[in-house]
């Protein structure tokens, strides 16, 4: 049985330098009794924890994260982990000076090293490089030193191992030619190839930082919508009080130009709110007493009293940033299969490294290149770019995608949903607005005009003023649109699932089913095949009869009312795009088949599934997924989750449940089906980064390591090109930046 998890903690973790140290962490997390998952992101340095017994505390987990070698502590709310963001931000931004101290006191070298190759006489005397070396190798290398030791320590390597094994090797082999030049037959020495390898993978884990830092711009841009300060009426009066302070219920002030502070229900006021950063919608959306604003939106023109309904962690805004953190730090598939690589990676790398240097001590004699040709492989092997080739790409995937409205929950999802062949999608709420409309207004004389049918709407909208019933709201909207003057009705009683009775001016009116129609014995002859029409289509009729003044008299039929949910404005054009990049797509709904065929129809859907209960949802999408390859399912519903969560990639409508958005693992903020195209084309790019940055590293490594070991790349070549490769990887997923709807 799968254990829950009912306790969750986020962690800061200082001292990762790679996808091996991130390794050994969630390792290390993993180990405490009681954690169900550790999931690492490294570009955050946060690890995210949950545990399924109470036993587990904060004080076991960070003692775990330090007995790993690394540093933590424990964020304990929203503010911490913006701050903590902050705060990587100002080190990195404060990291640029050790790469210059350290070229600066490279430069002599490499200007000697340069000198000799073109054959010009500069040269510095041995005790002048290694006073210029050590300070780069002891002090500026220092971090590679503790890390490579935390790491033996942990039973296992990682990139800085490697550094500082090539490098002490380098630095020891000069050392000892300085001393006993006679017995080395050579006056060279290689301080030069040690500092300037340490300077390059400075600068290269500093360019690598400030591109990693671009990835979680999606987070920042969402932490910075967050206000400081609320206006909040208290007794009449206006406070502005720390957002920490603003409990549920309160009511606050937001005007004109200002981000709304909290999410809630407007109390008072009318205005337009900019919600772009939020649901990616780029038009401001119209809100009116009664209506959710969401906590970071922009208010736009008018002046809004907002009732509080949620603040910190449970407002909109910090679940999304927790569902983005929570996507970028989970693994994908085939991040897996990369870790078991780079698990082995480091001891494999170590062997060539020692196989170079005996096979070229032992059979060549040469033990100066021996040892440069050892270094060069350790140095080239570095394991930066494997680790970094899928995190960096989902991170960027994940961000662009939560800019334009599409919240990715986990990796998997991301990766999977490359390669989804069928895409099911549910009728209400999804393809459709999921409230009847008015759709007609006829009327039952022979010679009809409009007049005719404006003038019933104007009695049936009168008769259902006050009703809450969906098909009156239908009715007095439809009136509204069109600056109706509604009548007072009275005497206006409901007959109890039948329909409503009353009178409008002189008229005693009945609207309701064709069963009260029937028992009234009213001729709805006039109507009839329309109205089985109408039906089979899967429309509602309501009609609308007219009491008569003489006794015995059936009441007369004055027309008929027509309703059906509309198709969202965008669904044609969702399910044109989807097959267009080669995807089918199939209708699942409970309703009738009448109304199921006629929206398939309309949209173009030839597979449909009518009066299919949410049990036989799951069941459908099961069929599918064996002889259709991979499904996804769209839906908004409480019925519709046991199939979101049977699908290979559950996609889910923000305007929907709760419920639906939790079985999910993509949510559409906009509540817009053309988003699902748009979903599927960031997992087919950002699938496609994540193969070309894992082919590049595998590349780079399968074929630097035999060239180094060949003798054919020297340290400082190796140490260039090591750098190169991690900032490359990281670059290529950036340019997923640029990917536009």
């Amino acid at each position: 049985m799968e254990i829950q998890p009912n306790n969750e903690w986020t962690l800061a973790i200082g001292g990762m330098t790679c996808a091996a140290c991130a390794n050994r962490v969630e390792k290390a997390l993993m180990n405490v009794p009681g954690v169900v998952t550790a999931e690492i992101n490294l570009a955050l340095e946060t690890a995210h924890v949950a545990a399924a017994v109470n036993k587990v505390t904060d004080e076991m987990l960070v003692a775990a994260v330090v007995s790993a070698g690394y540093q933590a502590h424990v964020l304990n709310s929203e503010r911490a982990r913006a701050e903590h963001l902050a705060e990587a931000d100002n080190l990195q931004a404060n990291s640029w000076w050790p790469i210059a101290v350290s070229a600066a006191l490279s430069m002599p070298l490499v200007l000697a090293m340069a000198a000799e190759w073109s054959g010009l006489e500069y040269r510095l005397s041995g005790w002048l490089q290694w006073a210029l070396a050590t300070p780069v190798q002891f002090w500026l290398g220092w971090r590679f030193y503790k890390a490579g030791w935390h790491a033996l320590k942990a039973g296992s390597g990682n990139m800085d191992l490697l550094v500082a094994l090539g490098t002490s090797a380098a630095y020891g082999l000069s050392l000892y030619l300085l001393f006993f030049p006679s017995h080395a037959g050579s006056h060279h020495l290689y301080f030069e190839s040690s500092t300037i390898v340490i300077t390059l993978v400075l600068l290269g884990k500093w360019l690598e930082g400030r591109a990693k830092a671009q990835t979680t711009q999606a987070i920042r841009a969402l932490n910075a919508l967050r206000p400081e300060q609320a206006c909040v009426i208290h007794e009449g009066q206006e406070q502005l009080l720390p957002i920490a302070n603003v409990k549920v219920g309160d009511v606050v002030l937001v005007r004109p130009g200002e981000r709304i502070a909290v999410d809630g229900r407007i109390q008072h006021g009318e205005s337009q709110v900019d919600e772009s950063l939020i649901t990616g919608e780029s038009l401001p959306a119209a809100k009116k007493t009664g209506d959710m604003v969401t906590g970071g939106a922009i208010n736009g023109e008018g002046v809004l009293y907002v009732s509080t309904t949620a603040v910190g962690a449970e407002s909109v805004l910090a679940r999304i940033v927790r569902l983005v953190e929570s996507a970028q730090a989970k693994k994908a598939p085939i991040q897996r299969l990369v870790d078991k690589v780079s698990a082995v990676f480091v001891p494999v790398v170590i062997l060539i490294a020692l196989l170079t240097l005996l096979g070229w001590g032992v059979a060549g004699g040469d033990w100066q290149a021996a040892i440069l040709n050892a270094v060069a492989v350790l140095v080239i092997a570095c394991p930066c770019a494997l680790g970094l080739a899928t995190p960096t790409a989902i991170m960027v995937g994940t961000g662009v995608a939560a800019r334009h409205g599409i919240l990715i929950k986990d990796a998997e999802a991301l990766e999977m949903a490359h390669a989804v062949k069928t895409v099911a999608f549910d009728k209400t709420g999804t393809l459709t607005e999921g409230h009847p409309v008015l759709l007609a207004c006829e009327s039952s004389a022979k010679d009809a005009s409009p007049q005719d049918s404006e003038q019933l709407l104007l009695l049936a909208a009168s008769l259902q003023a006050g009703s809450e019933h969906p098909l009156a709201r239908a009715v007095v909207d439809a009136a509204k649109a069109r600056n109706l003057d509604l009548q007072a009705a009275q005497d206006v009683q409901a007959i109890s699932g039948k329909g409503i009775t009353g009178l409008v001016g002189t008229q005693k009116l009945y609207l309701g089913s064709a069963r009260l129609m029937e028992e009234l014995g009213v001729n709805l002859s006039a109507l009839k095949e329309q109205a089985a029409v109408l039906e089979a289509e899967g429309r509602s009729v309501s009609w609308l009869a007219q009491a008569r003044p003489i006794m015995n008299f059936a009441p007369k039929l004055l027309g008929l009312f027509t309703f059906g949910d509309t198709l969202k404005s965008t669904a044609k054009d969702a399910v044109a795009n989807l097959e267009r990049q080669g995807i089918s797509t199939v209708l699942i709904s409970g309703d009738n088949q009448g109304s199921a065929s006629s929206v398939a129809s309309q949209l173009g859907i030839a597979k449909v599934y009518a009066k299919v209960l949410p049990e036989e949802k799951a069941n459908i999408i099961m069929q599918l997924k064996q002889h259709d390859g991979l499904v996804a399912m769209v839906g908004d519903g409480l019925n519709d989750a046991p199939a979101l969560a049977a699908a290979d990639v559950g996609i889910a409508m923000s305007s929907g449940t709760d419920v639906a958005m939790h079985t999910s693992g993509i949510t559409l903020m906009r509540g817009d089906p053309a988003l699902v195209a748009q979903a599927i084309e960031i997992s087919r790019r950002t699938y496609r980064k994540i193969r070309q940055n894992l082919f590049w590293a595998f590349v780079y490594n399968v074929i630097g390591i035999p060239l180094a070991a060949l003798g054919l790349l020297n340290p400082v070549i190796a140490g260039a090109a090591m750098a190169l490769s991690s900032f490359s990887v990281v670059s290529n997923a950036l340019l997923l930046k640029l990917w536009r709807p």
